[in-house]
């Protein structure tokens, strides 16, 4: 299951733990994003050892100028605290990579 991250604070918790994370930066009104929705969230379904969540970028404005979110979808890849990858884009075969 994938879950929404609502504020600055719980991507911190979130991503400081020692798995990996993915965050997919998000946004309702963003068609590539919710094309890639569907894919993002068999990822999580099918990669239990890995933390998928996302950040709507209107309603957790905070959390997407803090990561220095340009455009969306971005997909952003955490371990231990630390951004380890990103990819800018709605690439299917990228997210999973």
């Amino acid at each position: 299951m994938v879950q929404m991250i609502a504020t600055k604070a719980e991507f911190d918790s979130i991503v400081a733990g020692d798995k990996l994370v993915v965050v997919d930066f998000t946004a309702s009104w963003c068609g590539p994003c919710q094309m890639i929705a569907p894919i993002f969230a068999l990822l999580a379904e099918t990669n239990g050892d890995v933390v998928f969540v996302k950040v709507d970028v209107d309603a957790n404005e905070e959390t997407a100028a803090a990561c220095e979110i340009s455009a969306i979808p971005t997909f952003q890849y955490y371990k231990g605290g630390a951004k380890v990858d990103e990819l800018v884009g709605a690439e299917q075969g990228g997210i999973g990579g």
